[in-house]
């Protein structure tokens, strides 16, 4: 028997919702936007996209979002982070502002722009750290991304900066997150990788 298709949500406060929505669905993945709590109901997994990490951290407390997003992570819901979504979920954020909130469910340092500011966005390429993702680097888009600058013994290691050698792909058992914007190329690796994370069938604790 054929197994269901994943739903995965959006996060569509800000930022490329729409990216998101057209790579997921070059897979086979469902996707609904989230805006309130309520659209978190019945998701299999959860996209936390690129924007700006302070505005994002912001509208989920007006929207009333950030408590019922930390549950759902805390709960085993899948999550994908990419760009500002990475910082959200980061453990420890350099350079953030003093109200600004992160998930802190990610077991590592991140530093917001590491890049600098916009003028110095590129394209670049992740070299895989894992057979998962197989031995061709990943097309990679920093648009004035985060650097990783450390990681914890509680998260791996799936790609490196080619070149660089900075992680720039990052696992900790249900949380998949990247500096970059993997939605803005062709390649799909990755959204195959989290819906692979986010199959109906497993148990995300709701």
């Amino acid at each position: 028997m054929e197994e269901p298709a994943a739903t995965v949500g959006v996060l569509a406060l800000q930022g490329d919702v729409r990216e998101h929505e057209v790579a997921f669905g070059e897979v086979g993945v469902r996707t609904r936007r989230v805006l309130r709590p309520a659209d978190l109901d019945g998701l299999d997994g959860l996209v936390l996209p690129g924007g700006e990490s302070t505005t994002l951290s912001m509208l989920l407390e007006s929207s009333g979002l950030f408590e019922p997003v930390e549950k759902a992570i805390v709960g085993g819901m899948p999550v994908f982070g990419t760009c500002a979504g990475l910082i959200l979920l980061a453990g420890r954020v350099e350079d953030g502002r003093p109200d600004q909130r992160s998930f802190g469910v990610l077991d590592c340092t991140v530093r917001r722009n590491g890049y600098g500011p916009q003028r110095f966005s590129f394209e670049g390429r992740a070299a895989p750290a894992t057979d998962e993702l197989g031995t061709e680097p990943v097309p990679a888009v920093f648009i004035r991304a985060p650097v990783v600058v450390e990681v914890g013994p509680g998260a791996e290691v799936l790609a490196t900066e080619d070149g660089d050698g900075s992680p720039v792909l990052v696992r900790q058992g249900h949380i998949l997150a990247a500096t970059f914007h993997p939605e803005l190329t062709a390649d799909r690796r990755l959204q195959q990788m989290f819906a692979a994370m986010a199959r109906p069938a497993a148990c995300h604790g709701r």
